[in-house]
């Protein structure tokens, strides 16, 4: 249970530190551009060090890689799917959601061949 206070305070602290940046700086929205999940990325990555190893870790940021990489093709798919077909947001994301899954699982797959 410390573990996840722990990861809300660090993850909270440095979304506030990207969200003062971003009061500073122009655009707008360069602190929810970088802000959630990078900061609770870090925080899990600095917990898991100190408390499995740094070998342990890079699995998790190999896993948190894949993870991303997965995301970034949903996001992509469901932004093209939204400026061509025009429906609604909410189905959409639903009806890719699977997508993420897939390409999560497969990347995995990939990974556990070699």
């Amino acid at each position: 249970m410390e573990e996840f206070v722990l990861r809300f305070l660090i993850g909270g602290a440095v979304i506030s530190a990207f969200a003062l940046l971003g009061d500073v700086l122009r655009p707008k929205s360069f602190a929810g551009l970088v802000g959630a999940a990078p900061s609770i990325a870090l925080a899990t990555m600095g917990m898991t060090i100190a408390r499995h190893g740094k070998e342990y870790a890079a699995i998790e940021a190999r896993s948190m890689v894949l993870g991303a990489t997965a995301f970034s093709v949903y996001a992509y798919l469901v932004s093209r799917a939204l400026v061509r077909y025009r429906r609604s947001t909410m189905a959409t994301t639903l009806v890719l959601m699977p997508v993420w899954l897939g390409v999560s699982l497969g990347l995995c797959w990939i990974l556990l061949l070699r």
